[in-house]
């Protein structure tokens, strides 16, 4: 038998041996056609803010269109690799963002903007190693519970070490602090632990222990109770705390039924705070409406249908897994953000997946439903 050589040995490591079923091509359709959507919605939301920065109404949308290309190379690269190469390397991959968390806070390598270290300077390249975690952490976690096993269900052997994990993330994150990216990450864990086959008394000890510590968080917090109280109370302090939301709503509800129509948004004109960003779903129901939100919900929700169903039909439990993990996590993170905006939850400063204004989000978020396209592949139909 001919022995393979170093490339050959290479490609195998990496791209493992070549399926002969058909990906999942209407998740590769819906991802497409959402990262175009939100170029649009990027296009018409940052014309005033744009111009108010660079003296140029287009810049934030050339520049989203650069993250927007980077993203898809990158989802058509990491659709092609196998995978359980990320299963193998989980550990390597979580411990390098890792050092990018401690990283934000070394001057002249960290960047500060609006009272918070989140981004690492690479030269002109700026990224959030907050939104790397989402994706690494689940890898690595994926990895860590199928290697477990049954034993997870004991307290000492899984459910300590599952807490240890998740107290160093925890921490790292609100260092920073980013309370909105710790929730997601919470979320997603819990999910992956409850998935594993976890013991319910322990999921439901983390829950309640989950609610203390973020109440802990917001009571010494000023900032984030003065949230909360623009949540209970949003008709308070109208000038203050309260106004993000209340100008939120002013644009949702003066959508109406069909919209103001595209690129005549009201709110956008200095009066939405972050609107390219937290807030871009506000503009983007006051230009398009209640029926065709709808409808722009509905191509979500098929997106997250069809991650599920991958995971429910994945080739092994690594795979169901990280299926499961990647699915939850742009799901929790798109019904905070939509429901942020709508009132129903405290603003907590998530992007919309896909949509926001954000090179480190969309590239990121793009890489992962890559590895879901990869396990598509490989799944019993």
């Amino acid at each position: 038998m001919k022995k393979k050589g170093g490339l050959a040995k290479f490609s195998e490591m990496i791209f493992g041996e070549k399926s002969h079923k058909k990906p999942d091509y209407l998740l590769a359709v819906l991802v497409f056609g959402l990262v175009v959507f939100g170029l649009i919605v990027v296009s018409s939301a940052s014309v005033v803010v744009s111009y108010d920065t660079y003296g140029d109404s287009h810049q934030f949308l050339r520049d989203q269109l650069v993250s927007a290309l980077i993203g898809l190379v990158a989802f058509v690269v990491v659709a092609k690799i196998n995978y359980k190469f990320w299963q193998k390397n989980a550990w390597i991959m979580l411990m390098l963002t890792l050092i990018f968390l401690f990283l934000v806070f070394i001057p002249g390598i960290g960047f500060e903007h609006g009272g918070a270290r989140r981004w690492v300077s690479v030269g002109p390249i700026f990224f959030q190693p907050s939104e790397v975690i989402k994706l690494t952490f689940i890898i690595y976690l994926s990895g860590w519970l199928t290697k477990k096993g049954q034993k997870i269900k004991d307290f000492s052997l899984g459910y300590l070490p599952f807490l240890t994990i998740m107290g160093v993330i925890a921490a790292l994150i609100m260092m920073q602090p980013d309370l909105g990216t710790m929730l997601v990450i919470s979320f997603s864990a819990s999910v992956l632990f409850f998935v594993a086959g976890a013991d319910i008394k322990h999921i439901l000890l983390t829950l309640v222990g989950g609610i203390g510590l973020v109440w802990l968080m917001v009571s010494l917090s000023p900032y984030r109770m003065a949230r909360l109280t623009a949540f209970l109370n949003p008709e308070e302090n109208l000038l203050g705390i309260g106004y993000h939301i209340q100008q939120a709503l002013v644009a949702i509800g003066s959508g109406g039924w069909m919209g103001r129509g595209f690129g005549r948004s009201i709110q956008k004109f200095s009066y939405l705070p972050e609107v390219v960003g937290d807030s871009i779903y506000a503009v983007l129901a006051e230009e398009l409406g209640f029926i065709r939100v709808l409808l722009f919900l509905l191509v979500y929700s098929f997106l997250i249908l069809r991650g599920y169903q991958i995971a429910k039909r994945a080739p092994d439990m690594f795979s169901r897994l990280l299926a499961v993990g990647i699915t939850s996590w742009i799901a929790f993170q798109a019904f905070v953000n939509m429901a942020a905006m709508l009132s129903l939850v405290p603003l907590t400063g998530l992007p919309l997946p896909f949509i926001s204004y954000g090179g480190s989000s969309l590239i990121i978020t793009l890489v992962g439903v890559g590895v879901l396209y990869n396990i598509s592949k490989y799944t019993d139909r």
